[in-house]
């Protein structure tokens, strides 16, 4: 038997995207600690690759980045801080994290961004597929929109930086 859709109060990210005239739709599942998107995409029935993870990142000056990458990808540091002509790129604490963000680490959505002026780059495979799941503010929450909100609405930058995992 399907599970009943659950609708999710609203989040900063939600009020963003209603905003900015974006269609999307909930879709809630049951967090679990270091499940990542893994276990999201486990849980709602999609896959893995169609899953973004935002990841709150800071260049070699500490000055915050997001980075939008499919969660059966990692970023390649060095790729990334070559594509966007920096010296290096490395992951936040998960404190400074959070104090960019405004979000708790697991619920980090690139919409409703407490610092509106961060720099955003997606995979530029992302854009590719036909739609996408990505937190939607909270942790157990993703929203399924369309990929071209990335570069249209928000102003992602594509980039190739992509590993296996």
């Amino acid at each position: 038997m399907a599970k009943k859709p659950v609708h999710v109060s609203e989040t900063p990210a939600t009020a963003w995207l209603r905003r900015q005239g974006v269609a999307y739709t909930e879709h809630a599942y049951d967090y679990v600690d270091h499940g990542g998107t893994a276990e999201s995409a486990r849980q709602l029935g999609v896959d893995e690759h169609a899953v973004v993870k935002t990841l709150v990142m800071q260049d070699e000056r500490a000055r915050p980045l997001l980075v939008l990458m499919h969660g059966d990808r990692q970023v390649s540091t060095k790729g990334l801080a070559r594509a966007i002509g920096c010296k290096g790129v490395e992951p936040c604490s998960p404190d400074a994290a959070q104090r960019h963000s405004g979000y708790q680490v697991g619920g980090t959505s690139p919409f409703g961004f407490k610092r509106e002026a961060v720099p955003v780059y997606v995979q530029a495979s992302v854009l590719g597929l036909p739609r996408i799941f990505i937190n939607g503010g909270r942790r157990g929450f993703l929203v399924g929109i369309e990929p071209a909100v990335l570069t249209g609405a928000l102003g992602a930058q594509p980039v190739d930086c992509a590993l296996s995992v």
